[in-house]
């Protein structure tokens, strides 16, 4: 049942079978429908997600009603308002389901009480932490500098064969263009 996320963390740290028990003891799993909601803007965020299958995106809702897309997640990634998940604040993003998904949910004590019994697992999520803070400072760098087809690319780079799941008003709203623009750079 576990395979999916004991491959990923195997990826980056060995465990031995009494700490894949310990581990996966933890995990609460959610199945969801395609647009249901996993956080809702306001919500008290417990838990931080890995998906197993689907593909889910987090976005704010601007005073205007207007959407802005700030992540993606599918298989083999996490997802949560990680702001309000470890400052234990109300959730500012909204994070629903493209497609139909399952996820893992590890509520942050439980992660915290993984970090003592089980320190690899400290190692493990500092990386997984650091890799996102550095893909979101390239996506920050990628929209202040570069061209619309340039960020396209990285969006291509970043998420790879995503673009055939989601609809392409989405993948405009993520880089921050309209729908034309995105067909214009697409036929180029």
């Amino acid at each position: 049942m576990f395979e999916e996320i004991l491959k990923h963390i195997q990826e980056v740290i060995e465990l031995t079978e009494s700490e894949k028990e310990r581990f996966t003891s933890i995990l609460v799993q959610k199945k969801l429908r395609k647009r249901q909601f996993l956080i809702q803007e306001g919500d008290n965020v417990k838990y931080e997600y890995f998906v197993v299958s689907g593909c889910l995106k987090a976005y704010e809702i601007d005073d205007n009603g207007d959407e802005h897309i700030i992540q993606f997640a599918k298989e083999n990634w996490w997802i949560s308002d990680f702001k309000a998940f470890f400052e234990g604040g109300m959730a500012s993003l909204n994070i629903d389901c493209i497609e139909a998904s399952v996820v893992y949910g590890i509520e942050k004590q439980d992660l915290e009480n993984l970090f003592i019994d089980v320190p690899k697992f400290d190692r493990f999520f500092r990386i997984k932490l650091t890799g996102a803070y550095v893909a979101l400072q390239n996506r920050i760098l990628s929209s202040l500098d570069k061209s619309n087809s340039e960020r396209y690319l990285d969006f291509q780079k970043a998420y790879p064969n995503l673009e055939q799941r989601i609809p392409n008003y989405m993948v405009a709203n993520y880089l921050g263009i309209k729908p034309e623009s995105l067909s214009r750079i697409r036929k180029n």
